[in-house]
């Protein structure tokens, strides 16, 4: 492969709302919330644009990399939607930290991260790039229920952003999707055409979670022992495990299946809950900040969304 990671950073928003302050408006609890999700706390956009987000974090990644806006090649921002159908989020961050390059957006839902690196590998490994911003930012309050316990209570706002250059830390990955498009979906607007019956809808995200849950744990098991027999390594050799931090409790399951210990599988759900593609970001950027990751480590990310997407890559950190 043709890429490494230089910088990396995170657009948090301000309000944080806890398992308690759901509670004043649903019939839930913290225990409930917790024991099924493994979710504490979220943060919720009140004042911030997915923009103020993603320029936060943009911002973050390009002076890690000890680089300016303007030595950015290319621009690939990972969302579900932006804060306008169009022009894309990718075109907004261009002006908002002034760069001067190709920008678009890329919507594989929850593994939109993966998919975005392997877009940047090809970018890089074609000669046409050298530096290239990715972010993923999702505003998911604006797409939940707050009426419906089993699916708002899972999902919180935030971005991740990361610069990739020219290595080899990025040593195998793997794209796919089911076309399963009813077991998670989110339905756009319908406008005000004249020529159509427009019938008003809830226009909410949906999901079967019982159905998402036996999906994402056996294709995440899957993921990772074809990759590792591609490798040529044991699950043993990988030094950490970052999944996408949907539920708790699935990727408890998949460590159960898998048989390594707790340590191997860092999460940060309990803070954050489910921000979608800006999830795995999000909890590389703390890793890092922590001193956690150590050059040499040899990491396996995985995430599954709505599609049913799934992405996943061996990274040798760098």
């Amino acid at each position: 492969m043709s890429l490494k990671i230089i910088g990396i950073g995170k657009g948090i928003p301000k309000r944080k709302v806890s398992n308690n302050d759901l509670c004043a408006f649903l019939d839930t609890s913290d225990e409930w919330i917790t024991t099924r999700t493994g979710i504490k706390n979220r943060y919720i956009c009140t004042t911030e644009s997915m923009l103020d987000l993603s320029e936060t974090a943009a911002a973050q990644a390009i002076k890690k990399a000890n680089l300016k806006s303007q030595d950015i090649d290319l621009i690939i921002c990972s969302t579900i939607c932006g804060d306008f159908v169009t022009p894309s989020l990718a075109c907004a961050v261009q002006e908002r930290i002034k760069a001067k390059c190709p920008a678009f957006d890329v919507n594989a839902a929850c593994s939109g991260f993966i998919y975005a690196l392997e877009l940047a590998s090809l970018y890089i490994s074609a000669g046409k790039v050298d530096n290239i911003l990715i972010v993923c930012a999702e505003m998911m309050s604006k797409h939940a229920d707050w009426s419906d316990r089993s699916t708002c209570v899972l999902f919180g706002d935030g971005a991740g952003a990361c610069v990739v250059t020219r290595g080899d830390a990025l040593r195998y990955t793997n794209l796919s999707a089911s076309g399963e498009t009813q077991m998670i979906s989110l339905s756009s607007a319908c406008g005000n055409n004249p020529f159509v019956d427009n019938k008003t809808e809830n226009r909410y995200l949906r999901m079967n979670g019982p159905d998402v849950y036996k999906f994402a744990v056996s294709a995440v098991e899957k993921e990772a022992g074809q990759a590792l027999q591609e490798m040529g390594l044991a699950h043993e050799d990988v030094t950490y495990y970052i999944l996408h931090q949907a539920n708790k409790r699935i990727i408890d399951a998949i460590r159960a299946k898998i048989g390594l210990p707790e340590r191997k599988f860092p999460v940060n759900i309990e803070k954050y809950g489910n921000v979608s593609s800006a999830s795995i970001p999000i909890l590389l950027d703390e890793m890092i900040e922590a001193d956690e990751i150590k050059p040499g480590d040899t990491l396996f990310l995985c995430a599954f969304g709505a599609g049913m997407t799934v992405g996943s890559c061996i990274l040798v950190w760098e």
